[in-house]
């Protein structure tokens, strides 16, 4: 009876390897272990009830035998239409129309918008990001202030904006007949859920330099799971930059392994936590991958999904107690609040962005902005809060960028070759 408290309480020390700050010491409920185990227990007492239903409504033959109000939202919810698109390009936006010479300086203008929006939209949100995460509120010279714990409740201020915006934007304007049914969106909204939780919570133990590092690289693990599961075959250009990122990637660990500070530390927790981020984002990715054979937009997969995020989040937070003492904390400051909704705002309006940007230009230019924007979060990081990098982390960081500079390239050069050789032709290797 006594054995299980003792344990939890030592967990953080066993997991660390070192003495844990001051900070994330107040009590072993704080350890981000028990917090994950917690959220996921909450989120069990809603899913297991749903998969309950879900498979007490398959088993009656409801979709033949039901009838009433309540057919329409169940028959949504559990069966969908099961009308699935031919190609997964169907569930797309419409396709991008190429730019002609008149229209030279609009496209232009388009590139910029489009580049400036996403700039904005995202450098500021990571760098809110950190500083609620990483920094207190309320300090004063007797006071030194609190700092706020609960990322769950950030992961669902963003995700209930995400939700209003789509839902905004779907009646606004005309989308594709939906035919999912809706509970797919559930796998993953939990995933999501997860990988956002996970690189809030990551930032307790790394800089925020390295986190976007570790994001940046994430193409090596997708490689890697690539090959052992699914078989896939890569060109030897891929090999080189994931080689390079690599490299590049440790040259900046290890030059920031002798600054021993408090707020660059890379611990255990912190590898472990960057992980759960990269397995759970991968995740989310390829199952909304398939969820595109069905017929539906980009919006309408932003709708679904931050549904579902809505609901695991506000039901977590309402059994734990956490709602309420999270609005209280926002009551106590003011500057919390302007914080928390200024991230959510711009969450949701950089996801707007993706799409705009991706419809117009396509994911090669996309790519190659969004690289840009982690080139340019560690520079403000290092600017605005004093994060140190040496001269050989430095070089780390500049090998990380180049391979994604020039993974991008290889990348758009060989779509442009495929669609040049005509059908039946095989291409002819250039020494």
């Amino acid at each position: 009876r006594f054995c299980l408290p003792l344990v939890l309480a030592s967990l953080p020390t066993m997991a660390t390897g070192e003495e844990i700050t001051p900070a994330l010491q107040g009590s072993w409920g704080d350890f981000w272990l028990f917090r994950f185990f917690v959220n996921a227990a909450g989120y069990a007492s809603i899913v297991i009830p749903g998969f309950l239903l879900i498979q007490y409504f398959k088993r009656r033959n409801y979709l033949e035998t039901g009838r009433g109000i309540c057919f329409p939202v169940i028959k949504s919810c559990v069966f969908g239409s099961e009308v699935k698109s031919v190609h997964q390009e169907d569930g797309s936006l419409p396709p991008r129309a190429e730019p002609t010479e008149s229209s030279t300086a609009r496209q232009v203008f388009k590139l910029l918008f489009c580049a400036a929006g996403l700039q904005a939209s995202y450098l500021t949100w990571g760098v809110l990001q950190e500083r609620v995460m990483t920094r207190t509120y309320g300090a004063t010279e007797t006071d030194p202030g609190e700092k706020f714990k609960d990322s769950q409740f950030l992961v669902f201020m963003n995700r209930i904006l995400a939700f209003t915006v789509a839902g905004l934007y779907c009646a606004l304007t005309k989308q594709p007949r939906h035919g999912a049914p809706m509970y797919k969106y559930s796998f993953a909204s939990l995933s999501n859920i997860l990988s956002s939780w996970c690189q809030y919570e990551a930032l307790k133990y790394i800089s925020f330099p390295t986190q976007v590092l570790a994001k940046a690289s994430k193409v090596i693990p997708v490689m890697m799971m690539g090959k052992l599961v699914s078989r896939k075959s890569y060109e030897y250009w891929e090999y080189l930059t994931a080689a390079l990122i690599s490299v590049g990637v440790s040259m900046f660990l290890l030059s920031s392994a002798p600054n021993r500070h408090v707020s660059t530390v890379t611990t255990f927790s912190g590898i472990v936590l960057l992980a759960g981020y990269i397995i759970f984002d991968s995740f989310t990715s390829n199952w909304q991958d398939a969820l595109f054979t069905y017929k539906m937009s980009p919006v309408q997969m932003m709708f679904g999904v931050n549904v579902f995020s809505c609901l695991f989040t506000v039901g977590s937070l309402l059994e734990q107690g956490a709602l309420l003492e999270s609005l209280r904390f926002m009551a106590r400051h003011s500057e919390f609040t302007a914080h928390a909704v200024l991230l959510s705002v711009c969450s949701a309006c950089g996801q707007l962005f993706i799409f705009y940007t991706i419809n117009q230009f396509g994911a090669a230019v996309f790519t190659i902005i969004m690289t840009l924007r982690q080139a340019f979060a560690i520079l403000l990081s290092c600017l605005i809060y004093g994060h140190t990098v040496t001269v050989v982390g430095g070089l780390g960081v500049a090998v990380v960028f180049m391979a994604l500079f020039l993974r991008v390239y290889a990348r758009s050069r060989m779509k442009k070759r495929s669609k040049k050789i005509p059908p039946g032709e095989t291409p002819v290797q250039k020494v």
